[in-house]
């Protein structure tokens, strides 16, 4: 009988903390208001260098150069003939 009054109190307990948890969810995003809730999203996308030097169309004659009777894999793909 006693072990039946625990479970109870324990299964009274979860239930009691999953309606405080349900609960905390829904209010969460009606508190936020202002500033806060404004996403910030950047204007654009700027790439950076890879400090090699090499141009894009250097890079290109390089790898045809490069890959001629290689397999068509890794830096190769596409370039081979």
């Amino acid at each position: 009988m006693l072990r039946a009054r625990w479970r109870r109190r324990a299964a009274l307990l979860a239930l009691a903390l999953a309606a405080s948890l349900a609960q905390a969810a829904d209010e969460a995003p009606a508190r936020l208001t202002g500033k806060d809730a404004q996403v910030k999203v950047p204007a654009r996308v700027r790439f950076l260098d890879s400090g090699s030097g090499e141009t894009r169309a250097a890079r290109d004659k390089r790898l045809r150069r490069e890959c001629k009777g290689r397999p068509n894999a890794g830096a190769c793909l596409g370039l081979t003939r």
